[in-house]
């Protein structure tokens, strides 16, 4: 089968796929990262912008020095970048920079301009407690129902958007779920929020990385307000996000967060804002993580954002014909192969009889696999793919309140980056097997305040690796 399937050598940009990590035997693996939907590795071309850049950099915005000019020019350039990135428009649109996706789509809730008689945001059953818990602070979150493999169901989405009429002020979907890899129809469900007068936030951070986002012309009713991304999961590690949004909309209003850089002119008793993005990036902003995420966005630019697509297709058919042969093991969301073209390289499942938190630990801890299990900031969305009762969520929330997480609701998730390979596949597919037939070697045990499971006797020295 594997005769079948051909990949580019994607793995040779990329730094640090080749460490060798300890297992439980005493021996070292290479390491295996089928952990990517939490964060990626550095690009080569990242490492190397940041190395370059670092002889240059000093204080951004008003610094008279060389230093401080050349470094201004990096970190507005990056904004740029980012923008082109998103098709986003350099006059009407505004890239604000920020920690991460949940940051930028925190000050999004907070500055979006609510009324009393626009009050409510259309979200989804399936998102990452990003795009949910900040909306509820602000506004009346209505959920759109799922399917119960997980999709979104769209015609729930009709029926509440007609409900709520001309009180939804916003949609706010992710692009792709982080569980499921499910890619929602955002362009479409853009054009029928703007058919009500509502506008749209798209939750970019799984998608990004895997698949091209089109913010489109304003003109175009299919178009996106605004979308958030992570540079963590872009091949950029270096602690950025990004919000990119209608400029107009953060022209008005103070901003969630002041001080240094965001005004124009302070007296005892009055302030003036500044335009933005400088009123929305208070004090010194992160320029190496803007740089960073900007290297990022060339070096897929360059590779092509089709390649990457299909080089994840590939991979993901091949995972789903490969995974369903090890016993007892069940794949969660879509598991027909033909259709790995229409979702994203995540695979959440279970193997029956074993705990997620020990199936993941196994994988580490025995053979230098790093995948993560629970509910993977979703817990909706995983209670709602196990089919749990209201009874039964009810009664595990009670045992975790308690302090015990023993039996806490979970999957194990794989997710691919652009880097993995079909050995690596193989590879999980042969620990899985060994897991599936109790052939592991250590005795675990498990930590009930967390859930988790760590080997009796034995645990790396992290010192000897770096301190």
């Amino acid at each position: 089968m594997t005769k079948t399937f051909t990949l580019p050598h994607f793995p040779a940009l990329f730094t640090g796929i080749d460490v060798q990590v300890p297992v439980l035997d005493g021996s070292h693996q290479r390491y295996i990262n089928l952990d990517n939907a939490a964060s990626t590795p550095p690009f080569k071309a990242v490492q190397q912008a940041i190395n370059g850049f670092m002889v240059y950099y000093s204080s951004v915005h008003r610094g008279t020095g060389f230093k401080s000019q050349i470094s201004t020019h990096a970190y507005e350039m990056s904004r740029q970048a980012v923008l082109q990135f998103v098709g986003g428009d350099l006059q009407r649109h505004v890239c604000i920079f920020g920690k991460n996706a949940t940051e930028a789509l925190n000050k999004l809730a907070r500055r979006f301009p609510f009324n009393p008689h626009r009050d409510v945001v259309l979200t989804s059953g399936m998102e990452h407690h990003s795009n949910d818990l900040p909306w509820r602070a602000v506004a009346n979150v209505i959920h759109i129902r799922l399917h119960p493999d997980g999709r979104l169901d769209e015609a729930d989405f009709d029926t509440q958007l007609v409900k709520y009429s001309d009180r939804v002020a916003l949609v706010a979907i992710s692009g792709a779920s982080n569980v499921t890899g499910y890619l929602n129809p955002i362009d479409r469900l853009a054009e029928k929020a703007h058919a009500t007068g509502a506008q749209i936030a798209v939750d970019c951070a799984q998608l990004a990385p895997h698949r091209r986002v089109d913010m489109r012309s304003l003109e175009d009713p299919a178009h996106l307000d605004y979308v958030a991304l992570s540079a963590h999961k872009l091949y950029a590690p270096f602690g950025t996000g990004a919000l990119v949004g209608l400029r107009q909309t953060f022209e008005r209003g103070d901003p969630d967060l002041s001080g240094g850089g965001t005004v124009e002119i302070v007296t005892l008793d009055d302030v003036v804002w500044a335009d933005p993005p400088d009123r929305e990036e208070a004090g010194s902003p992160n320029t190496i993580g803007a740089v960073a995420l900007a290297a990022a966005i060339r070096q897929l630019e360059e590779i092509g954002l089709e390649a990457v697509a299909s080089h994840e297709a590939e991979l993901t058919a091949y995972a789903l014909i490969k995974m369903p042969q090890v016993p007892g093991l069940q794949i969660y969301g879509d598991s027909d192969p033909t259709r790995a073209k229409e979702r994203l390289g995540v695979i959440p499942f279970k193997i029956e009889g074993y705990s997620h938190f020990l199936v993941a630990a196994i994988l580490g801890y025995e053979f230098g696999i790093g995948v993560r299990s629970g509910c993977f900031c979703a817990h909706p969305y995983i209670l709602h793919l196990l089919g749990l009762t209201t009874e039964q969520a009810r009664a595990v929330r009670e045992r975790m309140l308690a302090g015990d997480k023993s039996d806490m609701p979970g999957l194990v998730r794989i997710s691919f980056g652009l880097y993995n390979t079909l050995e690596d596949v193989d590879a999980l597919v042969e620990a899985l097997t060994y897991i599936a037939l109790g052939q592991y070697q250590g005795n675990y045990d498990q930590e009930p305040r967390t859930g988790e499971y760590t080997p009796i006797g034995w645990a790396p020295d992290f010192d000897q690796y770096f301190s």
